[in-house]
């Protein structure tokens, strides 16, 4: 494994802008710290308004330039090449995620199929792009026929959960359909982003096609309503999302939205406990529970109630919380300080509303973690509707359990929810898995699995978890504008 101190030396720090790594014309920065230890990994720079226009008009450029000149052939090549290169640098950019967000290196390791298979998939569709030509009952002999064109500069932003994953999963689709791209990273995971964008360039991408631009809120809030954006792809909250959607409406901008989840998991009496338990644990507990799609809604049969709590807490307490550097660690750090008073906020009113504390419940900082922001794998039982633990976005690792006796019941309660983001059903009986499928309001259901995916396969929400869908041709689809021609014969 790298030193981190090399890795972090050698990776970008500055704005990617047309082709080059470049300092905010304001001069400002800010720190990213390692969630383990609050200690400081290096300086970001920050781009404002100013910076915001230079990459955007870079992307412009290129877009009008050489890269709108790519053969659909030479995208292909290049996603390629650029899998190739992230294969090549996995093992580091794993660690920078590590160092950045806390994800454990040996989960951030497992990441490495699906990254380099989403490239390699997204390279595939940039050849596979095509219109239709179309009957009509014109009276005339008129021909009709469709082109599918790049919609033009894409502003992507991106979560702090999943930096290297979810950089990957905006840029190659949007480079497949010939777009450039002016990608935000989250200011709490910057660093792996920023030396995917070093790749870019190293696998042939032309400079001004992939920019990226670093900061907070603000940096943001200048890329998404920049009227030379044409597109906005956002993964985050529920409540950035809305003022992103606000943000676009003066220029009408195309969005995408993939916002937040409070997933229902369903385990029916008739279930496998053996493999139910163990995944509906981790479907809570995976990355601290800082995921969109974690099932932390678990619904449990009224008659295998008493056993699945206890085995859910049982497996919690069996998860090894540490530093995320450590190959044996299960459960790292919360993100940042803001993430851990979010968290903690919960941990307390949970049993305040009246939710009985199973497992968990508390900060930990004994020695190694006494600096970090780690929670212990939480498990709530006994969680009725109403309560904040049972209707609020948490993003940690806090299981609420509840308890059901009819499939009627299940899914009317599963469904009382704003959100609508995915779900699991756990039984033996296909009927009854295929009847929840049908009506729990959810844009991915897990039927006696949790937490499959695969570039080939669209994701995406219902309800207020947003709109649009990322993964599979749509994906590349949402990156593309249709062009009706007619033409006279005669």
């Amino acid at each position: 494994m790298t030193d981190p101190a090399t890795l972090i030396a050698d990776t970008p720090t500055r704005l990617l802008i047309d082709g080059r790594f470049v300092s905010g014309e304001a001069g400002r920065d800010f720190a990213t710290l390692n969630p383990c230890t609050g200690e400081e990994l290096a300086r970001i720079a920050e781009a404002g308004p100013a910076d915001v226009d230079r990459a955007v008009a870079a992307a412009r450029a290129a877009l009008d330039g050489p890269w709108g000149r790519f053969t659909p052939a030479q995208r292909q090549a290049v996603l390629l090449r650029l899998a190739d290169l992230v294969e090549r640098d996995f093992d580091d950019l794993a660690l920078l995620d590590t160092l950045e967000m806390g994800r454990p290196i040996t989960a951030a390791r497992g990441m490495r199929d699906i990254v380099t298979r989403a490239l390699r998939h997204f390279a595939g569709l940039a050849t596979a792009i095509h219109g239709q030509t179309l009957g009509n009952s014109f009276p005339v002999d008129l021909m009709a026929m469709t082109l599918k064109e790049p919609i033009g500069v894409v502003a992507a932003i991106i979560p702090w959960n999943g930096p290297l994953f979810s950089a990957a999963w905006k840029i190659a689709p949007a480079l497949a359909a010939g777009c450039s791209v002016v990608l935000k990273p989250a200011e709490d995971a910057s660093l792996s982003p920023l030396r995917f964008g070093a790749l870019c360039l190293e696998a042939g991408v032309p400079a001004g096609v992939v920019n990226i631009v670093t900061g907070a809120g603000a940096t943001g809030a200048a890329l998404t309503e920049h009227p030379g954006i044409d597109k906005i792809s956002f993964t985050g909250s529920c409540e950035t999302g809305q003022r992103i959607i606000a943000a676009s409406a003066g220029t009408v901008k195309r969005v995408t939205m993939e916002l937040g989840g409070k997933s229902p998991n369903i385990i029916f009496a008739d279930a496998d406990l053996s493999r139910a338990i163990p995944a509906a644990a981790m479907g809570v507990f995976n990355n601290a529970g800082q995921v969109c799609a974690a099932g932390t809604r678990l619904f449990v049969e009224r008659a295998v109630y008493d056993e699945v709590v206890a085995g859910v807490a049982a497996f919690a307490e069996s998860l090894r919380l540490g530093p995320s550097l450590s190959p044996d660690t299960q459960i790292g750090p919360l993100v940042s300080a803001k993430q851990f008073s979010r968290v903690d906020h919960y941990l307390d009113r949970g049993p305040a509303e009246g939710a009985r504390l199973v497992t968990g419940g508390a900060r930990v900082t004994e020695g190694v973690l006494a600096t970090g922001h780690y929670v212990a794998p939480t498990v709530f039982a006994d969680v009725t509707d109403d309560m904040a633990i049972a209707r609020e976005e948490i993003f940690g690792p806090v299981a609420s359990i509840f308890a059901f006796d009819t499939l009627d019941e299940v899914i009317e309660r599963a469904n009382a929810t704003r959100f609508g983001l995915a779900g699991g059903v756990w039984t033996r009986d296909i009927g009854k898995a295929m009847a929840a499928v049908r009506r729990v309001r959810a844009g991915t259901l897990w039927v006696n699995h949790y937490f499959a995916m695969d570039p080939a396969v669209p994701f995406g929400g219902y309800k207020m978890s947003g709109f649009g869908r990322e993964g599979g041709f749509e994906h590349v689809e949402s990156y593309l504008n249709t062009k009706s021609v007619w033409i006279r014969m005669d």
